[in-house]
């Protein structure tokens, strides 16, 4: 079986909802990335076994196989297939674990990975009736951005709380304090301006047509622990969880190169060496990764004493800090080293592959080392994957 290499990985800039991407499709922000892992590596995109993406919602211009239609609109052949997958917020780690389990089948020799999400233009939507004509009378309309809609009235009604009012609940199941929740996001805020501003997020990024940005829209210089104390709780009176100390909602792409040893003649950025998937109680979502982390190390044949830097996507900053416990033997300044979602933001679909990919770059600008990558999934899963060079 063939080992799994990262040979690139690229994104676009986040926009923040409303913001510079929200005219844009989401086919047209996966064809962007698409075509730029193309031209960066000057590859025959004929060479692509297959095109995976992910993307959490699928409702709007994103239906019938954003994939495929992404690839279609950069330009690729008709012979490249693609194919769309669903895990919510870790579609894209979903995206590139597939395409690795593909490359090291010998499915193909190259596959592109990625995903994306528009959650400026994603839909509202109503229930379609059993009966070809309906009686007139008033119908819920759902807004397919984010969170539970349709839920089936046969699940527990304590396994579909809001994704907010789950954070909550881990806050006080792990003691983590407002005052704790706020210094991590301004950390998050703190670590991205300044990456930023040092050209270290250059490598990966490719502009979008027409909408460019200087850098990821949400990032607030100004944030302080002071500002965000000012802000109200969300999700429960006396709740800790507030839009200061939780991931925005977003719009962006990203995509992966991966590809089998020698696929290409340039070194590639990193190997794909263990993956793991975990489940928990809906509800417990955020604690999800602390497992899935554990289960892909020790695949890996890695322990937390051979990590040198991780990347776990922030949904909100309870999460984040249950998972830094829940990794006792984790120095966390090897966290998130450059900010994350908490700042740069979070794209459903897209921010799987925007961790792989800094990982990647990050252990490329270092030269060696070993990251760990790890994403909170809404009903209760987690996904980890860890890279080495």
């Amino acid at each position: 079986m063939s080992g799994t290499y990262i040979y690139d990985a690229v994104r676009t800039p986040f926009g923040r909802a409303g913001g510079a991407l929200a005219g844009v499709r989401p086919d047209d922000l996966a064809a962007t990335v698409m075509r730029a892992a193309v031209e960066r590596t000057g590859i025959d995109p004929a060479r692509i076994g297959d095109v995976i993406f992910g993307d959490a919602n699928q409702a709007g211009e994103d239906n019938r196989n954003v994939a495929r239609f992404g690839a279609l609109l950069a330009g690729f052949p008709t012979s490249v297939t693609g194919v769309t997958v669903n895990r919510l917020c870790a579609s894209s780690v979903e995206a590139v674990i597939q395409g690795a389990r593909a490359i090291e089948s010998g499915d193909a020799s190259l596959v592109l990975a990625g995903g994306v999400e528009s959650m400026s233009r994603a839909p509202f939507v109503v229930e379609k009736s059993a009966k070809p004509w309906p009686a007139v009378g008033n119908q819920t309309m759902w807004n397919t951005a984010i969170g539970w809609r349709m839920i089936n009235r046969e699940l527990p009604t304590h396994w579909t709380i809001s994704n907010g009012e789950a954070a909550e609940k881990t806050a006080r199941t792990w003691g983590i304090t407002r005052e704790a929740q706020d210094a991590f996001a301004v950390r998050s805020h703190r670590l991205a301006a300044a990456a930023w501003a040092a050209g270290v997020y250059d490598p990966e990024i490719v502009q979008v047509p027409g909408a460019a940005l200087t850098r990821d829209e949400g990032i607030r210089d100004d944030s302080s622990v002071e500002k965000l104390g000012g802000l109200r709780p969300l999700f429960a009176a006396d709740g800790t969880v507030t839009a200061g100390n939780a991931s925005p909602i977003n719009d962006g792409a990203s995509a992966v190169l991966l590809g089998a040893e020698g696929a290409l003649p340039e070194e590639p950025l990193a190997r794909i060496i263990g993956r793991a998937a975990h489940g928990v109680d809906p509800d417990d979502f955020p604690i999800a990764p602390i497992e899935a982390a554990n289960q892909a190390l020790a695949r890996a044949g890695k322990t937390w004493a051979d990590v040198d830097l991780v990347e776990l996507n922030e949904a909100f900053a309870s999460q984040a800090l249950a998972c830094l416990a829940g990794w006792p033997e984790l120095d966390p300044e090897r966290l998130n080293v450059h900010g994350g979602a908490l700042a740069i933001g979070h794209p459903l679909g897209a921010s799987g592959g925007r961790i792989i990919g800094h990982a990647a770059h990050e252990l490329r600008r270092r030269g060696r080392g070993v990251a760990v990558v790890a994403i909170c999934i809404g009903v209760g899963q987690g996904l980890a994957v860890v890279l080495e060079r």
